[in-house]
């Protein structure tokens, strides 16, 4: 009995995890619930098996109902993402960018990112894949006025530094790239567009936001666990020559992955599926929140970032909280409050002080996905201002927070929603 016991020491925790969060306001902009149909498949043998290669072109046998399924969820992201090429298989948005990286370029070739400070992902930094690729690394120049990459800036910085690949997108996403205008002066050089999506991903696929494919960009890569409410997994979308998407998919295997998670897989292919009856409404909703909570915490003395272009057209908002002690203070004094986001740098911000920033970010994709209407958008907004105030009572603000949560027990914008943080009791 010991050995169990020790082992029902994780089954404990991981209960009381579920409780955290079916109590908790989930504000981080890089998470989310899948569907109980979905999640059901995490739960299949797909688990327990390997599937190296392609589909039909497998490295190992028992893979026949695998490559119907990786087939599907191909077809269906085709249809959903209106491109061409689609690769499943990366396991994270970070492993998707590693896969891109090393597809696309050697080390000493030169490529354009966004900055850390601008919010660009670590995985475009030098001590990120970029750098242990050993790239020429170069920043696009950023706009903290209108949160996103300077075009007319960008442009002449293209045409100096030429580089071999030009990336776009970011960790603080609040505003579409200037993708067309990038694209435009890449080609003069010969240079690809890239376009890191795993942000926006479910905004891109409802139909918001921007078209980065039509805009010019020839890859989109992503992770499916954001505005895209899948599983914890990652894709890459193409429509370029076959040359490049062929390397791009030696980059995922044998370049980055060995077997690809193939309940993941499963699962995202389910959320696709739901994404096409549902993720138009979803994005729409996302974005109307996102606005909702950025003009009622400006409304309540918060500096949010990105005022003149109206706060954000994402799922996500910023900002400035040192005149409340700073990120770090406000992050967890928010979290004993039972209202969960993090702490963020802002433009201004020094990366060597990246545990204590200027700013906060804060998504409402969660809980727009469980059902908050921008009324109780509002409600959520004025708990974040009592919560951050001197003599603040952080016990009465929580019982606030789980009452208000008690009213949000389902998954919308899916085919069956369940309890998204109900505990399954596997032996009674």
């Amino acid at each position: 009995m010991g050995n169990l016991e020790e082992a029902l020491k994780i089954r404990d925790l991981a209960k009381q995890h579920n409780e955290l969060f079916r109590d908790s306001l989930p504000l981080i902009a890089s998470e989310n619930v899948m569907s109980p149909l979905a999640k059901e498949m995490l739960l299949t043998d797909l688990g327990h098996r390997y599937a190296e290669g392609l589909p039909h072109h497998r490295y190992y046998q028992g893979n026949y109902f695998v490559d119907l399924i990786e087939d599907f969820v191909i077809e269906k992201c085709r249809t959903l993402f209106r491109c061409r090429q689609v690769d499943p298989r990366p396991i994270s948005g970070t492993n998707a960018n590693a896969a891109t990286i090393y597809g696309l370029l050697n080390p000493g070739d030169p490529i354009l990112t966004p900055s850390l400070s601008g919010g660009g992902h670590i995985s475009a930094a030098k001590f990120g894949s970029v750098g242990i690729r050993g790239l020429n690394l170069d920043t696009f120049p950023f706009d903290p006025e209108t949160m996103s990459v300077d075009p007319d800036q960008a442009i002449r910085k293209i045409r100096e530094f030429k580089p071999k690949v030009c990336l776009l997108g970011q960790s603080v996403f609040l505003f579409p790239a200037p993708v067309k205008e990038i694209s435009e002066a890449a080609r003069e050089i010969g240079a690809k567009v890239w376009y890191d999506g795993a942000h926006v991903l479910g905004l891109i696929a409802g139909g918001r936001f921007q078209d980065p494919l039509r805009e010019g960009a020839e890859l989109i890569t992503g992770s499916t666990h954001k505005t895209f409410p899948g599983p914890q997994h990652g894709i890459i979308l193409g429509e370029t020559d076959q040359e490049t998407w062929k390397a791009v998919q030696r980059g995922v295997f044998p370049g980055t992955i060995s077997n690809h998670h193939l309940n993941a897989m499963a699962a995202l292919g389910v959320t696709a599926v739901e994404e096409l009856e549902f993720g138009s409404k979803y994005a729409s909703d996302i974005i109307d929140n996102a606005k909702t909570m950025a003009q009622e915490l400006h409304s309540l003395g918060f500096n949010v970032l990105g005022e003149a272009r109206g706060f954000t057209e994402s799922h996500t908002l910023v900002a400035d909280v040192r005149s409340f002690g700073g990120g770090k203070k406000v992050a967890e004094t928010l979290e004993k409050a039972g209202i969960i986001l993090n702490k963020n740098m802002l433009p201004w911000d020094d990366s060597r002080n990246s545990q204590n920033p200027s700013g906060i970010r804060i998504g409402v994709q969660e809980i727009t996905r469980i059902g908050f209407s921008k009324g109780e958008v509002k409600h959520v907004a004025e708990l974040i201002r009592k919560a951050v105030s001197p003599d603040a009572d952080l016990g009465s603000i929580r019982n606030a927070v789980k009452e208000l949560k008690e009213q949000h027990r389902k998954t919308l914008y899916c085919f069956n929603g369940d309890d998204p943080y109900r505990y399954i009791e596997l032996y009674g």
